[in-house]
Formats: C-alpha cells, structure tokens, sequence
C-alpha cells in the first residue's frame, strides 16, 4: 500500500511503499507448504518432512521467491492510489531491510509524464508549400533509371573514363603481377597517372607507365612509384539504354507515355509528402515553443546515451562521453520534448495503432528497403527486442497528421 507520495520534482515523484507482514507470511506459508510437497528429504516419505526442517532448507529461497512476486504487486498498487503513470522504470532509493513478521518499506523514484498547462493546437498557422514536378524532374528520374539499367559491351574503340578494361600487367624488379584485372578507368585503388596511361589505348594495346601511389591509399604499391608494364585484353563501353516505348515496355508499361505519368505520379506524391512533412515540422516547432514543461531526467538521459552510441557505432569519434554528453544534451532536450508532446496529444486524442496498421507498416517498409517482411521484422526484434519502435513511430506520425489537419494552412507568397 502507498503510504507517502513525495513531489522531487514535476515529474519525479517519491513513493513510499508498505508491504503487510501478515500478506508476507501468507505467501512464505504457501510457498513452504509448496516446498514441502516437492521437496525430496533423506528419511522422509515425500510431503512428510517437518515444516520447520523445510524453512530451515529453502527459507531463503522461499523468501526471496515471495518478493519478488508481492513488490511488483504493491508497486503497481501503489501508482494506481498515487494516480501516476510512470515513463520509466522504478529506481529503489535504497536497498530495503528485510525481517520476518515485519512490514516491509520501500522507497522508489518515478519519472512520470509532464503536465502541459493550457496545451492548444488547432489552428497553428503554417504557410503552404508549393509542390511541382517539371517536364525535367521527370527526363531526370527517367535517365537515372537509364543509368541503372546500363550494360557494357565489348569495344573497339580508345579507352576513355568510365570504361572497364581487362588487362594483364606485371611490375619492373618485382614479382608482382596480374592477369585477366579487371578495372573501372578513374575509379578503384590506382593513382590518376597509372588511369591516364590508359586513356586513348585500346584492345591489343600495350603500356609501360610510372604512376606514384600515395600512402593512405589502400594498396600494396602505396608511398611508392612502380612501373607497369600492361597489355590491354579487352574494352568495354558502358551503353545506356534509349528511353523510348521500347524502354517503357521492359519496365512492363505499355508505352513512354504511360511511363512518364506513372514517374510524374510518384513524384509529385513523393513531393507532396516531404512538404507534409515540412509543415509537421513547423507545427510541433511552434508548439513546443509556445508550451512549456519539464523532461523526466531519465527520458533525457535515455535520449543522449541513445544517441552517443550512434556517434559510437561510427566508430571514428574519440571524444569522452561527458564531452559528447555535453555537446548533445540539447539536441537530446528538444527530441525528448517533441516525442512527449505528441504523446500527450495523441492519448488526449485517442491515437491509437492496431495491429493491421502495423502490419502494414512493416510491409511498407520492407517494400522501401527491398527486404522481406520477416527480415523487419527480426531487425527490430534484435535491435529494440519487439516491434514497439515501429509502433511508436507509426504512432507519432498519425499524430502528425492529425495535427496538419487541425492547422490553418496559408497559401504562400
């Protein structure tokens, strides 16, 4: 049962917790009489050993077993008679002393939601962004799905940039060699000089160039200038396709026409939701400075460790984690206070997400990045341990869209 509530802060509050002796024993009665029933003693039939050899053997573990049974109990107890709900884990304030026909008293932090005093968002005015796809958005889109689709046949013409040669080569005074190499002309690990050599050669073509490798290149010539001698095999000439009706046939529409609506289409959505999106932005920014409220520290110091291991899965950033803590802590303040923003407006609204909406939140996914999915499915299950990230995620956006809804959208000038 709660027997005091104590405000830290306006969203830590103490609470001290009272467990009655007589509910204790209860539960260690069962559990030894349970014991007893189980237990296997030398010279007792099984359930004959005498209960006190029994407390004596598994007391403790009895024990233990009760409370960590009746503490989560009475805590939930306790946080229904305070009327909170709290956002993280309990903190024990400090470790509680535990005697037999005693009551037991606990003391706990809770971090709890803030109280957002006179929360208003409708009608946030928001300029309205204009959203237009152009005959070249679409020439653009279409020659980048031109460029995906390339394919490299076999030439006769020089070499130029771009193009993939096969050669053989071998060093002057060193036993290095190669045959059949296969390379990219201006890319991979050669020096510009050993690709100008190159240039303007074609098939059946030999070489001999001097090129100097730098030391952070990644290569076994690096920090020094061998000298090739190359015979070039073959040339191949990167060829785009021609984006005719022929084109828009292999990509299983009827006719370029047809093609170029269906990219103008998936533009223009594309668009419209990046501009949506924009609007959210300046919405929830104008509402988080016109509120204010306080972060739990323990959401806050979630947030910034959250984000420290990002930097740290980079693996390149060597600053302290108070340095980095530091640096973030801002950043860490504005996401945690836009992410309990939405939470108090989407439960004041009634935002819920169902499982279907979920579902199809993973499909949708899985189709953005070309996985199956399973595959989500088992990356949020490593990562987060449950699909509650993307639930949450789903969450905030509906939220978002009810609160574009809600605003005044102004034409722009």
């Amino acid at each position: 049962m709660l027997k005091a509530r104590e405000d830290v802060s306006a969203t830590r509050k103490r609470l001290t917790i009272e467990i009655p002796a007589d509910a204790i024993e209860v539960e260690i009665r069962k559990g030894l009489q349970e014991a007893q029933r189980q237990a296997k003693i030398p010279g007792f039939r099984p359930g004959k050993a005498p209960l006190n050899l029994i407390e004596k053997k598994f007391g403790r573990n009895v024990e233990a077993d009760v409370l960590e049974k009746l503490v989560p109990h009475y805590y939930s107890d306790a946080l229904k008679e305070a009327g909170i709900k709290p956002v993280s884990k309990p903190v024990m304030e400090e470790q509680f002393d535990f005697r037999r026909n005693e009551p037991l008293t606990m003391t706990v932090m809770v971090d709890i939601m803030p109280s957002v005093e006179n929360l208003t968002y409708e009608g946030v005015k928001v300029k309205e962004v204009s959203v237009e796809v152009k005959d070249e958005d679409v020439e653009g889109a279409l020659k980048t799905v031109a460029e995906e689709r390339a394919t490299y046949e076999s030439s006769d013409e020089p070499v130029q940039t771009g193009d993939l040669v096969t050669i053989d080569y071998t060093v002057e005074g060193e036993e290095q060699e190669a045959t059949d190499a296969v390379l990219k002309v201006g890319s991979g690990p050669y020096p510009q000089d050993f690709f100008e050599g190159l240039i303007g050669k074609r098939k059946g073509d030999e070489a001999e160039i001097e090129a100097s490798f730098p030391e952070e290149m990644q290569s076994p010539f690096a920090g020094r200038k061998p000298r090739f001698s190359i015979k070039i095999k073959e040339v191949k000439k990167r060829r785009l396709p021609a984006i005719d009706d022929e084109f828009a046939k292999d990509m299983g529409f009827e006719s370029l026409e047809q093609l170029k609506g269906k990219v103008r289409e998936n533009m223009l959505s594309a668009k419209s939701r990046s501009a949506d999106m924009a609007k959210q932005r300046e919405i929830l920014d104008r509402l988080l400075e016109s509120h204010t409220f306080e972060v739990p520290e323990s959401m806050l110091q979630a947030e910034i460790s959250l984000l420290i291991n990002d930097i740290r899965a980079g693996g390149k950033d060597t600053r302290s984690d108070e340095e980095l803590r530091a640096e973030l802590e801002p950043h860490a303040v504005k996401s945690a206070r836009a992410s309990l923003l939405l939470d108090i407006i989407g439960e004041k609204e009634g935002v819920t997400v169902s499982d279907e909406e979920l579902k199809a939140e993973i499909l949708n996914l899985a189709q953005r990045y070309y996985i199956s999915p399973e595959n989500v499915i088992k990356y949020y299950i490593t990562k987060d341990g449950s699909l509650e990230g993307v639930r949450h995620a789903l969450f905030e956006k509906k939220v978002l869209d009810l609160l574009l809804s809600k605003a005044t959208v102004e034409k722009g000038e």
